[in-house]
């Protein structure tokens, strides 16, 4: 199963980060549920959204920061 990380949106299209490319997708094949920053995961007919590797990377993210920010 193809999975990728929605990094915005542009007129149009919604950006995909694919293995470390990143690809312009027609808003039309994605869920429009799906919002910058989630991981997604490809259907075969749609991009739609995977919540528990999502809130997975969420986590993993905030961790980081609190990291970077913790004197």
């Amino acid at each position: 199963m193809m999975v990728g990380i929605i990094e915005g949106f542009e007129g149009e299209y919604c950006i995909i980060e694919v293995d470390g490319n990143t690809r312009d997708v027609p808003r039309k094949l994605v869920n429009a549920s799906v919002k910058t920053g989630d991981v997604v995961e490809w259907n075969g007919s749609e991009w739609n959204t995977n919540v528990q590797q999502t809130k997975e990377r969420s986590d993993y993210m905030k961790s980081l920061m609190d990291d970077v920010w913790d004197d």
